[in-house]
């Protein structure tokens, strides 16, 4: 069972990292894209726990957190990112599937642009 940790969680669109601090240090990142127009879906392109950190529900509170923001924003969530998709699935109540059309877009877009990430 995953410990919890007091996770400050910060979002930087503009280099699109969902990042949270512990202690003070970069502990784990989401990284992510915004599809255009607006309002656009958000991206999980990638999750990533450093090592010390793993194990403390890290990864769970930047998905958690990830889905409340695009839920504020009236947006939905395309979980790319293999942690992010299975944290949905097993949290059907707060990660509202995305319609299959904006998923295979996101797809597209990202294997389009593969530099983003």
């Amino acid at each position: 069972m995953a410990q919890n940790t007091a996770a400050e969680i910060r979002d930087d669109r503009e280099h699109g990292e969902l990042t949270a601090y512990a202690d003070g240090e970069a502990a784990g990142t989401i990284a992510y894209f915004v599809m255009e127009p607006a309002p656009g879906a958000l991206v999980a392109v990638h999750t990533v726990v450093r090592p010390e950190h793993e194990g403390k529900g890290i990864a769970g509170a930047l998905v958690r957190e990830f889905y409340a923001i695009a839920a504020r924003e009236g947006v939905p969530v395309v979980p790319l990112c293999p942690y992010a998709a299975a944290w949905a699935q097993r949290h059907p109540d707060e990660a509202p599937e995305a319609p299959d059309a904006l998923v295979q877009e996101a797809k597209r877009r990202l294997k389009d642009h593969p530099e983003m990430f």
